[in-house]
């Protein structure tokens, strides 16, 4: 009997619309012990799909979120510099614009994470509130002060804080909507939990920025779905939610940020809305062609960064990587990459020091190692923290290295 096509996680529409196919992969931050590196490692298809319905971009749950945000999950926002300061512009903001007070505000972050952002409302003596899944990173939040709930948000959840008399005036959420694969019940979590009156801002990549910059990298297990303002509007409005603001960011490569409010609530609609979802229409995020294009689109940016680095092998050159991040393990695996070309890879986080990164199993050192063994590339894998990263790592033109950065095309600098 053939395989019943899976179905759309909102609206439950059959998906017959494969975007594109990058074939089987490892959990993208299931990172290795040196024990593990001769053992099965488990793989799961990496299919995305469009839905012809309701255009909510996205991959099956190949695995449960209980297995993918786990214990020993390793991915901590405080170590990128860049995103701690956009995390305190985020609150500089969000206190003069919607004239909130520590006696009388209630924040409230959904996958908070280690705390990066909460703290800078904690250290103005805000009553603040993380929900975060996963103990590695609650325990370093509680380090810096902030009062976490180790628990996965959802309509559940908001219903026992909720009738405890606990709800926000501020509910935000950082990169965590796509990553949330019962996204029905999430979005009905944030209704329940949010005070008559009270804001709720998401932040997430834009899904026309990943299509316009050819950013497949952004796709792994991890993230369930990858969203466009329009189909969000659509989401939110379901769920007795209003947009009624939007903002466009440089982060993760070009993000927006949302606006939400009680559907009832009598907070004015900017014209950013309106604007947003022409701007999305006229790029063609409502018709299936665009979404055909991106596919082929992939296979041409993989193609680059074989080229790259198999020239470089040929001129007897080393290559090494910064940044151990989950994008860039769908990267190279997608581009079927190993130690072969790729020497080593390097990261801040302590926390994947003396690791390996999985299905390409290239061992991920400290910063300091480039240093040592003068690489004559530098790969930089998280290509948004470009100048970031450049800026770190400026030490290697002492020997006449060169970054790389492979998307949206392999360029050299």
């Amino acid at each position: 009997m053939p395989v019943p096509a899976p179905r759309c996680r909102f609206c439950q529409t059959p998906l017959q619309e494969k975007v594109i196919d990058l074939g089987e992969h490892p959990l993208s931050n299931a990172y290795l012990t040196r024990e593990q590196l001769h053992a099965a490692e488990p793989r799961y298809p990496l299919c995305v799909y469009l839905c012809t319905e309701c255009l909510l971009m996205q991959i099956e749950a190949v695995e449960t979120r209980d297995h993918i945000f786990n214990d020993t999950y390793a991915y901590f926002s405080s170590f990128s510099t860049s995103f701690l300061a956009h995390a305190q512009r985020y609150v500089e903001a969000m206190i003069e614009r919607f004239d909130l007070t520590p006696e009388a505000s209630h924040i409230v972050e959904v996958a908070s994470n280690d705390g990066y952002l909460l703290q800078y409302f904690h250290q103005r003596g805000f009553n603040v509130l993380g929900i975060e899944p996963t103990a590695s990173t609650a325990d370093a939040a509680r380090e810096k002060g902030v009062e976490t709930l180790e628990e996965f948000f959802g309509t559940g959840l908001a219903l026992a804080l909720a009738g405890a008399g606990h709800q926000a005036d501020l509910l935000l959420g950082n990169n965590v909507l796509a990553h949330v694969p019962d996204i029905n019940d999430f979005i009905g979590g944030l209704q329940v939990y949010l005070k008559p009156d009270g804001i709720i801002t998401m932040e997430f990549p834009h899904l026309l920025q990943l299509i316009a910059g050819g950013q497949f990298d952004t796709i792994y297990h991890e993230h369930f779905s990858y969203l466009s303002f329009s189909t969000v509007d659509t989401l939110f409005k379901m769920h007795g939610l209003r947009l009624f603001d939007v903002d466009e960011l440089p982060t993760h490569g070009g993000s927006i940020r949302i606006y939400a409010c009680h559907a009832n609530a009598s907070r004015p609609v900017a014209d950013s809305v309106e604007a947003m979802k022409r701007k999305e229409a006229d790029f063609g995020l409502l018709d299936v062609p665009v979404y055909r294009a991106f596919g082929t689109r992939v296979k041409t940016v993989a193609r680059e960064l074989q080229t790259f680095l198999d020239e470089a092998a040929a001129a007897g050159k080393q290559v090494a990587a910064y940044g151990a991040a989950a994008k860039g393990n769908t990267l190279l695996n997608y581009c079927d990459i190993s130690t072969e070309e790729i020497a080593y890879v390097v990261d801040r986080n302590p926390h994947k020091q003396g690791l390996y990164l999985p299905g390409s199993h290239i061992p991920i050192l400290a910063p300091a190692h480039v240093a040592e063994s003068r690489p004559d590339y530098l790969l930089i894998l998280p290509w948004n923290l470009r100048d970031e990263i450049a800026a770190q790592m400026a030490g290697i033109r002492e020997w006449g290295g060169q970054f790389v950065v492979p998307i949206p095309s392999v360029e050299v600098f």
